[in-house]
């Protein structure tokens, strides 16, 4: 069966033009930080029309999420092909990152403003949710400190990404992955076996 030719090539437009905005983004956000990017800067830097962006994206808000939402995809595809793993998205998410540095430093990194690191804590926390859940044994009750848990492996992943984006630290993705398991993983594991009712 044939696809239809004018569809495939409007895809492949639609594609071009939010890959162009998407990219213009991180150009900027490099240049001159996320808050004093401009959607005019954006149109003029992708070189669209206005209508032509706002038949993509809202506003510049919008075009920061599509590519976190990017990232998100490889979040929740890790824990998948590693379920007996605790945080398996870990070392694939440093991998992505070292790879696509400059999207690392524009998005994570000191530049990228407070929207960004909101929306990249507020995935992570449901991926880490997702995991610490699957972790318990069956039937059994989350701990009342799950929320506890869910912040401090949220917030120890965050910190060594941004820095490792700004390249206030360097190590390999291997290396970064095997600091953050050392110092999370036997915390969460000894609060996950205390069971409920306990701290």
């Amino acid at each position: 069966m044939v696809g239809n030719p004018r569809r495939e090539s409007t895809d492949r437009r639609v594609r071009r033009t939010r890959k162009a905005v998407q990219q213009a983004l991180i150009e900027l956000v490099l240049e001159k930080g996320y808050e004093a990017v401009t959607v005019t800067d954006l149109i003029n830097r992708a070189d669209v029309g206005r209508s032509t962006f706002y038949a993509h994206f809202t506003d510049k808000q919008d075009v920061l999420f599509s590519n976190l939402d990017e990232l998100s995809g490889l979040l929740r595809l890790a824990p998948a092909a590693a379920p007996d793993t605790l945080f398996a998205f870990s070392l694939p998410m440093f991998e992505h990152l070292h790879e696509q540095r400059r999207l690392a430093r524009a998005l994570l990194g000191r530049r990228g403003g407070s929207a960004v690191l909101a929306r990249g804590e507020q995935i992570l926390a449901t991926v880490v949710r997702d995991e610490l859940l699957a972790a318990l044994p069956p039937r059994s009750t989350p701990p009342p400190s799950l929320d506890l848990l869910v912040t401090c492996v949220v917030g120890a992943f965050m910190a060594l990404l941004r820095k490792w984006a700004d390249g206030e630290i360097t190590a390999t993705p291997t290396e970064m992955d095997a600091a953050f398991r050392a110092v999370v993983t036997p915390g969460v594991e000894t609060a996950l076996a205390a069971g409920p009712g306990r701290p």
